[in-house]
């Protein structure tokens, strides 16, 4: 691991690390039913519509990827559409995987139209994110994408899930996407680090960093109506700042 690599690891690592115990707290409080459907509406909707500026929802990235087919191997590297075909896929999986738990709550078929909600703290999280990649900066557009997904912070610590039915559904399915998630923060780190030319571009890819990745855990205090308030979030962030050096091998 570079150096550079390392540093944007753990930069990172306290905010994921308050996602964690925000998921954790709420699993662990034996959360109502009504409490698991506002999360997973939320959750729901996320993984219908991957990060804004890269992705642009399930939908028009298929439309966009029907459109690119005629033009692989000539125009289209057959890899990228091949990669871009298994994230879809994956994404897709998600989404298959949480509207089911949702179906086993509210015992009907979901309603892809109006069960799926966007909160305000999503929305931004996504205001966000489209500013920094509408910058027209390299550095600002790699940030978001090295910071989306959290770490894979949620999954892990919702694969760890006890109880009955509902519960193994939440825990197989949080497993499942940890194990499709949990080593892309690594590729992602090495991919943005390459951008790095010179200290001051180091700087603001990690001003960056911490920005959208400090709304995430805004987004995720709101989704799990946690225990945890703004400020306590903030006390535990700094804790595991406070840290130092190491934090990149300890976590995940």
């Amino acid at each position: 691991m570079t150096d550079i690599v390392h540093e944007l690891i753990e930069t990172v690592t306290p905010y994921w690390e308050a996602e964690a115990e925000i998921a954790k707290r709420f699993f662990e409080n034996a959360p109502t039913k009504d409490a698991h459907i506002y999360w997973l509406r939320a959750q729901i909707w996320k993984e219908l519509h991957p990060v804004d500026g890269y992705f642009n929802g399930i939908h028009q990235e298929l439309v966009n990827m029907a459109e690119m087919f005629p033009q692989i191997d000539k125009t289209v590297d057959r890899h990228h559409f091949s990669f871009q075909m298994k994230q879809m896929l994956e994404e897709f999986e998600h989404y298959v995987m949480f509207a089911d738990i949702f179906e086993e709550l509210v015992g009907r078929k979901i309603d892809v139209d109006q069960d799926p909600v966007q909160l305000p703290e999503e929305k931004q999280l996504q205001a966000l994110r489209q500013r920094y990649v509408n910058s027209g900066s390299a550095i600002d557009k790699a940030a978001v994408l090295f910071t989306e997904g959290g770490g894979a912070a949620l999954f892990r610590e919702g694969a760890k899930v006890k109880g009955g039915k509902l519960e193994q559904m939440i825990a197989k399915a949080m497993q499942i996407i940890y194990d499709d998630e949990k080593d892309h923060f690594r590729e992602g780190a090495r991919e943005s680090a390459a951008l790095i030319k010179a200290s001051a571009d180091a700087e603001r890819m990690k001003a960056a960093i911490r920005d959208v990745s400090r709304q995430r855990v805004s987004m995720r205090l709101e989704m799990f109506r946690s225990t945890l308030s703004e400020r306590d979030a903030d006390a535990f962030i700094a804790g595991w700042q406070a840290k130092g050096s190491g934090l990149a091998n300890r976590s995940h």
